[in-house]
Order: structure tokens, then C-alpha cells, then sequence
């Protein structure tokens, strides 16, 4: 008896750790859901920020509008802008997907608008590319006699190459949209804002490789070529710009027509 007596107690004791010990394989396979979980709306919205954003960059189409603007440039100086033209366009869409949305807000602003203010400088900026002579601007012919004068090339890196070149308003527009769905909940509004930003550095990455060897594009095509490219290029920006506007105010008369 005694023995049976000890044995059941012994049962007991192994079905009390047992019953103690089975909450933790599920715990851990609810935490292991929850990192896919994670894992897939990181990819998920990394690619959606990559997708929607490096095709209206386009760094490759903007790479001749680069060059003449960076003609006059050493091969250092030419690796220096690219880098700043880089980070520029890393910190200004990254600032646009996290608190765009909040900015507009703040100064009651509308997307719209910001296309058609936007709209009229990238067409400014298209259309003086347009008219620019083909050889290099006059202060690059006798740079060496007038260093006094000729420009601070990082004064360039934020204006025109990078906005609005690179960055311009419709990427910008773009990226205030995806930044303006905003998560519930503070885990993922933590992997959006990681997926974003792994977003943006990618693009940011892109230009950066495309604008340092941009200078082998010119080398390729030639004198003549290089400036069919930038006509080109110039005027397709000028559409666009046309374009980012003309979506601005077809929004607004939508907006007005509903009153």
C-alpha cells in the first residue's frame, strides 16, 4: 500500500510539471507567429516604399540633367556631391514618409498643393535646361583664371540636384501618401517606420551609384549624344512637371466641384 501510496503521489507531482511545462511550447510558437508576422509586414512594406518610390526618383533618367549641372567638376568633387545628393535624398523622403503628413497638417496644407507649387518649379527648372547652350557654362571656360568666382559645388547638392531633380514633388507627394497611412498600435508603427526608412536607404543607395558613374555615361555617349540626352531629359522633366501640376489642380477642381 505504501508503495502504491508513493507511487501515485509521484504520478501526481509529474503530471503538475507536465501541466506547468505545456503553456510554454505554445507561448513559443505564439511569439515564433508573431516574428513571421513582423517579418512579412516589414518586407511587405519595405517593398511597397521601394516599388512606389525609385521609379518616380528615377536617378537613371536624371543622371544627364546631373552631368551638365556638374560639369565643371574634379573627379573628387564629382564623388563628394554624389554622396551629399544621396544623403540629401535619404533624409528629405524619410522625413516626408514619417512626419510629411503631420507638416501639411500643422500649416493646413493639402497634398494638392504641394503638387502645384512643386509642379511650377520642376517646370522652371525643365525649361532653363532646355534653353542652356551645349558647351559648358561660360565660367567653366576660364575657371582657372576666375577661381574667385566660380560657385561652392555642395551649394548644389540641395538645390537644383536634389530638389528638385531627384526629390522632387511627386515623389514627395508619394511618399507623404504611404507615410499617411498611419499604423495602430506602437509594434507596428515600430516595423513601419524600420521598413520605411530600409526603404528609403535603398533608394538613397541607388542614387548614389548611379550619380558617382553617371560621368561614364557622358564618356560613352559623346559630345553630340550627351546633348540629344539632356534635351531629352530635359524635356520629359518638363512634362512631368506639367504633369505632377496638372494633377494638383485637377484635385483641387474635384474638391471644389463637391461643394
Amino acid at each position: 500500500m505504501g508503495g502504491e501510496h508513493s507511487t501515485g503521489v509521484a504520478r501526481g507531482r509529474c503530471a503538475r510539471i507536465v501541466a506547468r511545462r505545456a503553456p510554454f511550447p505554445a507561448a513559443l510558437k505564439n511569439n515564433e507567429s508573431v516574428i513571421a508576422d513582423d517579418l512579412r509586414q516589414f518586407l511587405e512594406t519595405m517593398l511597397l516604399a521601394l516599388a512606389a518610390l525609385l521609379p518616380i526618383v528615377n536617378p537613371l533618367g536624371a543622371a544627364p540633367v546631373y552631368l551638365a549641372k556638374t560639369v565643371d567638376l574634379s573627379p573628387s568633387e564629382h564623388a563628394d556631391l554624389a554622396r551629399r545628393v544621396a544623403l540629401n535624398c535619404f533624409l528629405l523622403l524619410l522625413a516626408s514618409l514619417l512626419i510629411g503628413a503631420y507638416v501639411l497638417e500643422f500649416f493646413d496644407l493639402s497634398v494638392p498643393i504641394v503638387q502645384v507649387a512643386g509642379g511650377l518649379v520642376v517646370c522652371s527648372l525643365a525649361w532653363t535646361l532646355l534653353h542652356q547652350p551645349d558647351e559648358p557654362i561660360e565660367w567653366v571656360h576660364d575657371a582657372a583664371h576666375s577661381v574667385g568666382r566660380r560657385p561652392d559645388f555642395r551649394a548644389r547638392a540641395f538645390y537644383p540636384l536634389t530638389m528638385p531633380l531627384i526629390v522632387g514633388p511627386g515623389s514627395i507627394s508619394v511618399a507623404i501618401t504611404i507615410g499617411a497611412n498611419r499604423s495602430h498600435g506602437v509594434r507596428t508603427l515600430i516595423v513601419d517606420s524600420l521598413a520605411h526608412a530600409t526603404g528609403v536607404l535603398l533608394v538613397a543607395l541607388t542614387v548614389f551609384v548611379t550619380l558617382r558613374y553617371a560621368d561614364r555615361i557622358l564618356r560613352r555617349l559623346g559630345p553630340t549624344g550627351s546633348a540629344v540626352l539632356l534635351r531629352l531629359s530635359a524635356f520629359i522633366l518638363l512634362c512631368i512637371g506639367v504633369q505632377i501640376m496638372w494633377n494638383g489642380v485637377s484635385s483641387l477642381w474635384r474638391s471644389l466641384a463637391a461643394f
